[in-house]
C-alpha cells in the first residue's frame, strides 16, 4: 500500500468497540429501564439455551503505565481490595434481587462468560480473588461451554494466583507485554523481563489453561522497526495461542499521563504503520493468521474457528469467539450490553462504592439504541468480524443507508472495497483502512463531526 493512501485516511475515528460510540450516547437509560433491557435478552438467551455474560472490572494498579487508556485507580494501598470485592458482589445481588422480582431468574443466573479486566485483577490477592469469584460464581449456572477468562499484569501476578483461578475453572489468560525493548518500557513505565512472561505463560498452561493471549502495542514511543522485530522474535517463541497486536491510542486530552511524552517521540504515519506490517509479517510466517483488526491467532485456536465459521464477535472487550448476550457489566466504570441498550458504571470509584452502598444500580451513563442504530450496529459488526455486510433487506433500510454508496465510492477507487448492488467487501489491502470504512457507516458520526478532538488516529 503506498504511503498517500495512510496520510488520505490517517484521521481520528473510533475503534467500534460498539456502535454508536460512546461519544454519541444519549438516552441514557435509567435502572429500572436497564433492568427491563438486561431482562430482556436474559429471556430471549434463555429460549436460546444460552447463558448471559459477566464483565468485571477492577481498577487497582500499583503503577502508572502511560500508554494506557483504561480507568485506573494507582495504589500501592492493597488494603483497598477486599472492600472493593465485597462492594463488587453486592451491586450483583442487587442485579439478582431485581431479576427475580421481575420473574426473569428463578434462581440462579445462567452463565455463559465471565471476563476479569482493569486496571490489575491480580492486584487483588489470590485469597481476595477466590473470595470475589468464588462467591459470585455460586450464585451463577455455568452452562457446558462456559469460558472463564482475566488479564494480569506478569509483574504482580504469582503461581498461586494462577492456582486459584485453576481451581475455580479459568481456561483463558490474557498477559499485557507491549513491547520488550528497555527504552519503549522505560517511557512507558512499564518494565518487565522476557523471563517473568516467560515463567506466568509456563506457570499458566501447566495448571491447565488452554488459551493464553498477549497483548501487544505498535506505535508506542522510541519504537523502532528493530524494536518490534525483536519484541516479535522474543513471543513467537513463547508461541502464545492468540495474540492482540493494537496500535497505540494517543489521547493525551483524555488521558494526561501520556504527556510523560511528546508526540516527537512516536512514531507516525508511514512509519508506525511499517511496525505493524512488519509484525504482521513475522507473525504470519509463525503461522499466526490475521483474525478482524489487530488480532492474530493459532489455527488451533477458538477465535480462529471463530473466523473461519463467521461466528467472530466483537465488543467492549475486543474480538471474542461467539456472540453472549447480555453482558452485565459489574464494578467502577465497566460497561454492559443489552443489545437494545448500553449502561456505564460510575467512572469516580467514590461515588461507584457510596451509590452500591445505597442499595442503587450506579448507573453514570448509556444508550438506548434506536431502529436506525441497530440496523446500523449489526452492519459495522459484520464489517468489522466478517469484513462484508449486505443491506439488501427492506426492513433494514435506513436514510443513512440511502447514500451509503456515495460514500464508499472513494474506497472502490483506492481498491479498498468491492462494492455490487447493496453489499461491500473489503480487500485485502482495505483492511488497514476498517476503521475508516466503518465510518461511512456511522450516520451519528455523520451527521455530528465532533467539535473536539475525541478518537485516536485511524492508521
Amino acid at each position: 500500500m503506498s504511503s498517500p493512501f495512510f496520510k488520505k485516511y490517517n484521521v481520528p475515528g473510533p475503534r467500534y468497540t460498539s456502535y454508536p460510540t460512546v461519544p454519541y450516547w444519549e438516552t441514557s437509560p435509567t435502572a429500572d429501564q436497564w433492568i427491563a433491557a438486561l431482562s430482556e435478552s436474559i429471556q430471549i438467551a434463555t429460549k436460546q439455551k444460552l447463558g448471559a455474560a459477566i464483565y468485571l472490572h477492577i481498577p487497582f494498579c500499583e503503577s502508572l503505565c502511560t500508554y494506557c487508556g483504561c480507568n485506573t485507580r494507582i495504589t500501592r494501598n492493597h488494603s483497598v481490595g477486599h472492600p472493593y470485592a465485597q462492594t463488587v458482589l453486592k451491586e450483583f445481588e442487587l442485579y439478582l434481587t431485581h431479576f427475580k422480582k421481575s420473574g426473569v431468574l428463578n434462581d440462579k443466573l445462567v452463565l455463559s462468560e465471565l471476563h476479569l479486566g482493569g486496571g490489575t485483577p491480580t492486584f487483588l490477592s489470590p485469597e481476595e480473588l477466590s473470595f470475589l469469584i468464588g462467591n459470585l460464581l455460586e450464585r451463577c449456572a455455568l452452562t457446558q461451554d462456559h469460558e472463564l477468562s482475566i488479564e494480569v499484569d506478569p509483574r504482580v501476578t504469582s503461581r498461586a494466583h494462577l492456582e486459584v483461578l485453576s481451581r475455580l475453572g479459568f481456561k483463558r489468560i490474557s498477559l499485557g507485554i507491549q513491547d520488550f525493548d528497555p527504552k519503549v518500557q522505560n517511557i512507558v513505565h512499564r518494565v518487565q523481563s522476557v523471563d517473568q512472561v516467560k515463567q506466568i505463560t509456563e506457570d499458566a498452561r501447566e495448571l491447565g489453561f488452554t488459551s493464553v493471549n498477549y497483548d501487544l502495542i505498535y506505535g508506542l514511543p522510541l519504537q523502532t522497526l528493530h524494536s518490534i522485530e525483536d519484541t516479535i522474535d522474543k513471543v513467537i517463541l513463547l508461541r502464545p495461542d492468540r495474540i492482540a497486536f493494537y496500535a497505540y491510542a494517543h489521547v493525551p486530552w483524555i488521558k494526561p499521563g501520556q504527556r510523560r511524552f511528546t508526540e516527537n517521540d512516536l512514531p507516525t504515519g508511514d512509519e508506525k504503520r511499517a511496525l505493524y506490517e512488519r509484525g504482521r509479517e513475522k507473525l504470519e510466517s509463525a503461522r499466526y493468521y490475521e483474525i478482524g483488526m489487530d488480532h492474530f491467532a493459532l489455527e488451533t485456536d477458538s477465535l480462529f474457528s471463530a473466523a473461519q465459521k463467521n461466528h467472530l464477535h466483537r465488543n467492549f472487550m475486543g474480538y471474542t469467539a461467539r456472540n453472549v448476550s447480555p453482558i452485565l457489566a459489574l464494578g467502577v466504570s465497566s460497561i454492559g450490553d443489552a443489545w437494545t441498550a448500553f449502561a456505564q458504571n460510575e467512572k469516580l470509584l467514590e461515588t461507584y462504592i457510596d451509590r452500591v452502598g445505597k442499595g442503587e444500580i450506579p448507573i453514570f451513563r448509556g444508550h438506548q439504541l434506536d431502529s436506525e442504530d441497530l440496523i446500523l450496529r449489526k452492519h459495522i459488526l459484520n464489517l468489522m468480524t466478517r469484513l462484508e455486510t449486505n443491506w439488501n433487506e427492506p426492513a433494514e433500510q435506513t436514510l443513512h443507508l440511502e447514500t451509503i454508496h456515495t460514500r464508499l465510492s472513494e474506497f472502490v477507487q483506492d481498491g479498498l472495497l468491492e462494492v455490487s448492488n447493496n453489499h461491500c467487501k473489503v480487500t485485502e489491502s482495505g483492511r488497514a483502512f476498517l476503521r475508516n470504512i466503518c465510518m461511512a457507516f456511522d450516520a451519528r458520526l455523520t451527521r455530528k463531526a465532533p467539535e473536539t478532538k475525541l478518537f485516536s488516529q485511524t492508521v
